[in-house]
């Protein structure tokens, strides 16, 4: 007799059209956020439009070099799940830094690229040690993290939504920015409910491309692009020359790299619970493992460091598809789009409106996936409610006020500019001080708990007698009764 082994979810492979059609869907979720960092950067830098142009080429290129790493995995790199991998914005303001201090340019270009280097070989050795703190990530801790990342994410997703960013793009705010990113939305929600199976799993891709048609009326659907595209494009190594090492440069860096690994760490955990198949240290650790690599291999390739990116896994949690080798099918094509930027074009030809009517329904589900992990958290005390709200509130400090830490040192405002970060390490902080340093049944002093009155039956003592009460046969209890 054979025996019959079921796959998980997540190893599972499916027919070539499916996988396609639910990679392209990713990719259309997470482009505009891997091509924002080197037109940031680019602009910043001065550099020709030439070299921005090939700038996003190397991120697309790196970025799914980095998510075929992640997804199916080498030796002992990759978490091998569903994780797409993008260019990180967490280190912008850093690189921009580092960048001036050399006068910008292609000299800016080798400054970043040396820190960089340098920053994730370090944050590759450091990995299998950064993976022993997971012991302190609880559900109360990465249920406020998840949160956080959605939570996080949606500011980004109302800008697209309003046309780009206030103050700076013309017109943001108009009614027909706002128009068609409801109609967007509305359009992802009609089909989710309506539409049969295949289809419903495909509302983001559908919701984007109907979108698109949608917006042309409105004339926010720019089809330059696509003609001003160079058809094929190899991205070299050192393409700007050879990079140069500055010690503080370096030491910023690191920073960054540890803020992105506890970002991806958070990430890791996250997609873990979406695809019910909870992380194991060894994968959060191979995962990082890819992460840092494919940061330090960016280097070579004129990328930038490359994460997680949260938005994928909300659209995990969305259609329910939890195959890894979907995934590395985005990859594929992101990796495609990297050598052909005419194909690039195609794909950044859908509205920012559009964008952000998707982004609301996948950043929301991120954020609801961390409810749904806070569900599972014990808060018949007080202490986990302390937790979980202190560590909120510090999360949401710089998404609600980006300027709030302008005044403090730069190697701070990295790590706290950071709304994930800065929850991630007040939630572990304060895990620590009320659940494992001295944690006794008397943790929670008077400020947070009423004490009960002298002689008062505490909550255990009454579900004892209330097992003893059970316990007694009827008869008995009836005599007690008649006696008393």
């Amino acid at each position: 007799m054979s025996e019959v082994t079921t796959k998980h979810p997540v190893d599972e492979v499916l027919p070539a059209p499916q996988m396609f059609l639910y990679g392209l869907q990713h990719v259309l979720s997470m482009y505009a956020g891997v091509v924002a960092v080197p037109l940031v950067v680019g602009n910043a830098l001065k550099l020709s439009a030439t070299d921005i142009t090939f700038l996003v080429s190397a991120g697309l290129f790196m970025s799914g070099l980095a998510t075929l790493l992640q997804t199916i995995g080498v030796w002992k790199f990759g978490a091998r799940q569903p994780l797409v991998q993008g260019t990180s914005f967490a280190g912008v303001s850093t690189m921009l830094t580092i960048g001036a201090s050399v006068g910008g340019g292609h000299a800016g270009l080798r400054a970043i690229y040396g820190a960089l280097i340098v920053a994730a070989i370090l944050g590759l050795l450091l990995a299998p040690v950064f993976t022993r703190l997971l012991r302190f990530f609880p559900e109360v801790v990465t249920g406020v993290v998840i949160t956080i990342i959605g939570v996080s994410l949606l500011p980004v997703a109302i800008k697209w939504a309003g046309g780009g960013t206030p103050g700076v793009t013309p017109n943001f705010g108009a009614p027909k920015n706002i128009a068609v990113a409801a109609l967007t939305v509305l359009l992802i929600v009609l089909i989710y409910r309506f539409l049969p199976g295949f289809f419903s799993r495909i509302a983001i891709l559908l919701g984007l491309v109907l979108g698109t048609i949608v917006a042309i009326p409105f004339g926010i659907t720019d089809f330059s692009k696509i003609s001003d595209a160079s058809v094929f494009q190899l991205t070299t190594p050192f393409h700007f020359g050879m990079p140069t090492f500055a010690v503080g440069a370096i030491i910023s860096m690191f920073i960054v790299m540890l803020v992105t690994m506890t970002e991806t760490t958070a990430d890791i955990l996250a997609v873990g619970e979406v695809i019910d198949q909870p992380a194991t240290r060894d994968q959060v650790t191979a995962g990082l493992r890819a992460d840092m690599g494919a940061s330090a291999v960016a280097g070579v390739f004129n990328g930038f460091s490359v994460s997680a990116f949260a938005q994928n896994v909300g659209l995990v949690a969305i259609t329910g598809i939890k195959s890894r080798f979907v995934v590395a099918v985005s990859g594929a094509i992101l990796f495609v789009l990297g050598l052909f930027p005419v194909l690039g074009a195609i794909i950044a030809i859908v509205p920012l409106p559009v964008l952000g009517g998707a982004g609301l329904a996948l950043f929301g589900t991120v954020a609801a996936s961390g409810i749904r992990t806070l569900s599972k958290v014990d808060f018949s005390g007080n202490a986990n409610l302390v937790i979980v709200g202190l560590s909120l509130g510090m999360g949401i400090i710089p998404i609600a006020v980006p300027t709030f830490y302008d005044q403090f040192p730069s190697w701070f405002r990295v790590i706290f500019d950071s709304g994930i970060s800065a929850a991630a390490i007040t939630a572990v902080l304060l895990n620590i001080i009320f659940n494992i340093v001295g944690r006794s049944d008397s943790a929670e002093g008077p400020i947070f708990s009423e004490a009960p009155p002298s002689g008062a039956i505490s909550d255990e003592d009454e579900e004892r007698l209330q097992m003893r009460r059970e316990a007694i046969h009827p008869r008995a209890r009836q005599a007690i009764i008649e006696n008393a």
